[in-house]
């Protein structure tokens, strides 16, 4: 024994010890109480949206659906790019011109007859693609389902499976990258026919907001019975960035097959033609800037649209879109469209 040290008992050396582990089991049980039943009475309000958390850059976004992806919400309108899509569209008097733009994460919008539904030609590919991925996460289809080429799909013009023999069977995913990349008719044919028919189909894009896209004939169509509006081609791109309608996985796979669009002439051309540049890739171009856009034309001779995604420097995403119903193959359809996109880029970007 240490000399002046008084010795201690086995309990004395255990009690302080167990004393803290037991107040520490019941502060963590107290604190687990208090917490879950704060959970339950904030669950609600979560769910609604209705209160708003942090980001990890300080700002603050707001929970629930829609989750720091942005809205369709048209907000606030940027009065001088209307005014000068109105201009533009009033120089052409025998060309009738459809113009949309909103900005996702902000709400700012332009607007030039936005729900005059005209001819859509192949633009109207978009929305089928929007669901046909729709399908595709819901398990109605699988994404190598085969396909089979019959008389009836089989579509002249554009792309390269009407040249098959009927009885051919395409996967889904071939035929839904076609219809985008070459703007294969006999794919988007196809795609019609699987989801359901042109008056299923039709019901369902009025069911997803679109009220002025129809499908009234098979691809095609050159006399123009297909119909959408600058509006709802916007709307249905949105409505997948969004996060509206379809899963993080589906998203995905719309972009990459919207990015393997190879026509690039219109808003892709006009945006960098807006920024004083001219390329014959505006695709690659745009990239200096820190612009992607993520298109799909139409063209029917006497209709010509186009509609993207557009993501800007700034990391904020727009949606446009732009049609043009003018006399066959009349080159000012197209030089409208690129003049209207040329005034988005002039309007969000501004020059380098």
């Amino acid at each position: 024994m240490t000399a002046g040290r008084p010795s201690r008992s086995p309990k004395s050396r255990w009690g302080q010890p167990l004393r803290l582990v037991l107040r520490l089991a019941v502060m963590g049980i107290g604190l687990g109480v208090i917490t879950g039943t704060s959970l339950k009475l904030l669950a609600p309000r979560l769910a609604q949206g209705a209160i708003k958390a942090p980001s990890l850059d300080g700002a603050t976004v707001r929970t629930g659906q829609g989750l720091d992806q942005g809205r369709f919400e048209p907000r606030t309108e940027l009065p001088a790019l209307s005014q000068r899509w109105s201009e533009l569209a009033a120089a052409q008097k025998d060309l009738t011109a459809s113009g949309f733009l909103l900005v996702l994460d902000d709400g700012r919008f332009a607007q030039l007859q936005p729900d005059l539904p005209l001819p859509a030609a192949s633009s109207i590919k978009t929305p089928i693609l929007l669901a046909g991925l729709e399908d595709l996460d819901s398990g109605k289809l699988r994404w190598n389902e085969p396909l089979p080429l019959t008389k009836e799909v089989v579509g002249g013009g554009a792309g390269w499976m009407a040249s098959r023999p009927v009885g051919t069977r395409f996967p889904f995913f071939e035929a839904a990258t076609e219809m985008i990349r070459v703007s294969d008719n006999s794919a988007t044919n196809l795609l019609i026919k699987r989801l359901g028919g042109k008056t299923v189909l039709n019901e369902r894009f009025t069911a997803m907001g679109l009220p002025n896209t129809a499908v009234n004939n098979w691809l095609p169509d050159l006399d123009g019975t297909n119909t959408t509006s600058s509006r709802d081609l916007a709307k249905a791109i949105a409505l997948v960035d969004t996060g509206d309608k379809l899963s993080p996985r589906a998203r995905d796979l719309f972009r990459e097959i919207m990015g393997t669009s190879r026509t690039n002439t219109l808003i892709p051309l006009g945006l960098l033609q807006g920024l004083g540049k001219d390329a014959a890739d505006p695709d690659s171009e745009l990239l200096s800037f820190g612009i992607t856009a993520y298109n799909k034309t139409g063209d029917i001779g006497i209709a010509y649209a186009d509609a993207a995604l557009i993501q800007l420097p700034n990391g904020q995403r727009a949606v446009a879109a732009f049609m043009v119903k003018g006399p066959f193959n009349d080159p000012r359809s197209t030089d409208l469209i690129r003049a209207m996109a040329a005034e988005v880029a002039k309007t969000l970007v501004g020059r380098k």
